[in-house]
C-alpha cells in the first residue's frame, strides 16, 4: 500500500507544548511562528518537516501556528475546519481562520509593545517575514531570527529524506532539459536578472526533467539549483546518495553538482555584485539574507518555471489523456465492486485498499505502472465524508452504511499523467436532501465543464459559475473550485486554479480540477471533480469572437441514483448523457463481462427534463 492508516499521535500529551515555551524563554522571546512549511516550501512534507502536526496534532497540508507564554493560536483554512477540531486540544490552541484572520493582521492586535517575536528563517519567505515584521512594528513589536525551536524540542525527529531520484525520460516529459534551460536563461535576461535561485523541487523537477521519492505521493526530489541568464553551467545542489550512475551522468551533462549544504557557502563566495530573481512566496527569509548579506541583489518575481510547466505540451496532454483512461477504468471497476457489496460490509480503509489495487491491477494489465498515488485516499463515509479533506484512520475507520452517502477523493501517480478524481456515490437508497443537494453540486460542475471565455480570463473570474447553483439555494463551499496538476508531479500545481484567490490567467494546455462541492457537517459531504485542458481558442457560430472552454478527461460515470433530473435544463441533460456515452465507448473494451454491464447501466441517458 503506498499508504497506512495510522492515526497521528496526540500532540501535547507528552509536554510538547510546555517544552517550546521552555524553548522560547531560553531565546528571550514571548511569541513563537510555526508555519506549515519547510526551506523548499513543499505542500506536502516529509516527515522531518511535520513540526506543526507535531506540536499540534493537526495533519493537514495548510496552517500556522502562533505561541505565546499563555496563549496559543492555530489557523487553517475551510477545508480543514473539522478536521482541525477532531485533531488538536482545544484548551491549548483556539482555532482561528487562515482566510479571513490571516495570522500576522490578527497578531497585531494582539502583540504588545515591546514583544519579541521568534521565527525560524529557514521556514519563513521572503513575503512572510516581510508581513510579520509590517505586523511586528505596527505594535512596536520586533521579529527575531531564533532558529528552529521546534527541532531542539523534537528528540526523536526523522532524518531527512533519502529517496532515490532518477531521469524523467523525454517520451514523457515532451522536452530536452537543455532546452528547458535555454527557455530560461531567456526569461531571465527579460527579467534583468543574472540568476534564478530555484528552492520549488517541482520546479527543479520540471526544469532538469528530474524525479524523485523524498515526499510522499508526489515524485519530487528535495534540491535546490541557481541558473544563469548568461548560459554559465546550472548549479544543482542535490544529495549524491540519491542518484545511481545513470541519474547522476545525466545530471552531470548538465550541470554542476554540489551539496544542499553547499548554498550557503556558494552565495556567500558567488553573490557579491550578481542580481538574483527569486519569487517572495518560496525563497525562504534565510537564503534571501545569504544573497544580500553577500552583496548580491534581489529582483522579486513569480518562479518563471510555474507557468511553464503549467502549461502542458503536446506529449504532456497526450500522457494526461492516456493516464486517465486507465485511471477511469480503475474507478469503474471499484465502483462496479462497491455496488456489488452489501450495504455495512464494507469500511472506509477496505475501500480505500480495494482502490488502490484496482489502480495498480489496471495499470498492469494495460502495459502501464502505478508509481504511486497522487495523495492519502478520501474515503469518508456518511459524516466523515462533509470533512473537507479527511483522512481515515484506523481510529476514525467507519462503515459504509446503508442509507447514506460515500465520499471517495483519489488519485494516481503514472509516469505519463498524475490523476485526482471524486466521486459521491449512494450506499443503498439516498438520504433524505442528498439528490437535491447532488444535483446542485453537478450543475455547478457542468457550467465550468460547458463554459466558454475570453482570452485573459482568471480562475477567480470562473469561480462563481460553480457556486450560482448552490447560491441560490443558500448554500456554498469552502473550498476552490479547482486546482491546477502537474504532469507527473503536484497534484495541486499553481499559479493556475478556479477559485476566489485565482488571479493567473488561464492559457491553452493548462490542467485544472473541476470540483464544486457541498458538505453537510454531521451528515454527508458531495464533491463532484473531474479534471479538464484549457482548450485552444475557437469560433462560436454567430460570435464576434474565438473563446477558450475546457476538455474533460476524467472518465467515470456520475451517480444516477442521486440526479434529481427535474433540477437540470435540457442543456445540463445533454452535456451529463453526451458525457456517460463518452465514458461508455472509451472504458467498455478495457471491462470484464460483468463490469461492461455495470457500466452500461451506469451510463444510460438520462431522460430530459422539461424546459
Amino acid at each position: 500500500m503506498f499508504q497506512t492508516f495510522n492515526a497521528p499521535p496526540a500532540a501535547a500529551a507528552d509536554g510538547r507544548l510546555d517544552n517550546l515555551r521552555d524553548a522560547m524563554a531560553q531565546a528571550g522571546i514571548g511569541w513563537y511562528l510555526v508555519p506549515h512549511g519547510d526551506e523548499h516550501q513543499n505542500e506536502y512534507l516529509p516527515p522531518c518537516a511535520e513540526r506543526l502536526a507535531y506540536l499540534t496534532g493537526f495533519t493537514g497540508s495548510a496552517g500556522f501556528a502562533i505561541v505565546g507564554k499563555t496563549q496559543a493560536f492555530l489557523f487553517v483554512d475551510g477545508r480543514y475546519a473539522l478536521q482541525a477540531e477532531n485533531q488538536v486540544n482545544s484548551s491549548d490552541f483556539e482555532i482561528r481562520s487562515l482566510v479571513t484572520q490571516p495570522p500576522a493582521r490578527f497578531a497585531a492586535g494582539i502583540l504588545q509593545e515591546n514583544d519579541a517575536v521568534g521565527f525560524d528563517p529557514w521556514t519563513m519567505t521572503i513575503a512572510q517575514a516581510k508581513s510579520w515584521e509590517k505586523a511586528c512594528s505596527k505594535a512596536g513589536a520586533t521579529l527575531k531570527p531564533v532558529g528552529n525551536l521546534i527541532d531542539r524540542i523534537w528528540h526523536d525527529r526523522p532524518s531527512p529524506p533519502l529517496g532515490r531520484a532518477w531521469l524523467h525520460p523525454e517520451r514523457f516529459s515532451g522536452k530536452p532539459a537543455q532546452d528547458k534551460l535555454a527557455g530560461l536563461a531567456e526569461k531571465l535576461k527579460e527579467a534583468g536578472a543574472d540568476c534564478l535561485l530555484a528552492t520549488d523541487p517541482a520546479s527543479i523537477a520540471w526544469t532538469f526533467n528530474l524525479r524523485g521519492s523524498d515526499v510522499a505521493h508526489n515524485p519530487l526530489a528535495l534540491a535546490f539549483a541557481v541558473l544563469f541568464a548568461d548560459g554559465t553551467k546550472p548549479v544543482l545542489f542535490i544529495d549524491r546518495r540519491k542518484l545511481d550512475d545513470e541519474t547522476e551522468a545525466g545530471l552531470e551533462a548538465l550541470a554542476e553538482l554540489r551539496k544542499p549544504s553547499d548554498l550557503n557557502d556558494w552565495l556567500a563566495a558567488n553573490a557579491d555584485g550578481h542580481s538574483f530573481h527569486c519569487d517572495p512566496q518560496l525563497v525562504v527569509r534565510a537564503l534571501a539574507d545569504g544573497i544580500t548579506g553577500a552583496g548580491g541583489r534581489i529582483i522579486e518575481g513569480q518562479d518563471p518555471v510555474a507557468l511553464l510547466r503549467a502549461v502542458k505540451n503536446g506529449v504532456e496532454l497526450a500522457g494526461a489523456r492516456d493516464a486517465h483512461l486507465r485511471d477511469g477504468v480503475a474507478m469503474v471497476r471499484f465502483l462496479a465492486w462497491l455496488d456489488g457489496q452489501e450495504p455495512g460490509s464494507v469500511d472506509e480503509i477496505g475501500a480505500a485498499c480495494k482502490l488502490e489495487t484496482m489502480r495498480r491491477q489496471t495499470a498492469a494489465a494495460m502495459n502501464s505502472e502505478l508509481k504511486e498515488i497522487s495523495f492519502d485516499t478520501i474515503s469518508g463515509a456518511g459524516p466523515n465524508g462533509a470533512i473537507i479533506h479527511y483522512r481515515v484512520t484506523e481510529a476514525t475507520n467507519a462503515t459504509l452504511q446503508p442509507n447514506n452517502l460515500y465520499l471517495v477523493d483519489s488519485g494516481g501517480q503514472y509516469e505519463d499523467g498524475t490523476t485526482d478524481i471524486t466521486r459521491t456515490v449512494a450506499i443503498g437508497d439516498p438520504p433524505k436532501g442528498a439528490a437535491r443537494d447532488y444535483t446542485l453540486v453537478l450543475k455547478g460542475h457542468i457550467a465550468i465543464a460547458t463554459i466558454r471565455f475570453p482570452e485573459g480570463t482568471r480562475g477567480v473570474d470562473l469561480d462563481s459559475h460553480a457556486r450560482k447553483p448552490l447560491w441560490q439555494a443558500g448554500k456554498d463551499f469552502a473550498h476552490g473550485t479547482g486546482h491546477g496538476i502537474g504532469a507527473f508531479l503536484n497534484v495541486h500545481e499553481g499559479p493556475q486554479s478556479i477559485s476566489k484567490r485565482g488571479m493567473q490567467e488561464l492559457l491553452p494546455g493548462m490542467i485544472i480540477s473541476n470540483e464544486p462541492g457541498y458538505y453537510r457537517e454531521g451528515h454527508y459531504g458531495i464533491r463532484l471533480e473531474n479534471l479538464v485542458i484549457v482548450k485552444e481558442a475557437s469560433s462560436i457560430a454567430g460570435g464576434d469572437m474565438p473563446m477558450l472552454g475546457f476538455e474533460t478527461i476524467t472518465l467515470c460515470p456520475f451517480d444516477h441514483r442521486l440526479i434529481d433530473a427535474g433540477l437540470l435544463s435540457p442543456h445540463e441533460t445533454e452535456w451529463l448523457n453526451t458525457y456517460h456515452d463518452a465514458v461508455h465507448r472509451a472504458l467498455s473494451p478495457h471491462l470484464e463481462d460483468a463490469e461492461r454491464a455495470w457500466l452500461q447501466q451506469a451510463t444510460r441517458p438520462l431522460l430530459e427534463s422539461k424546459p
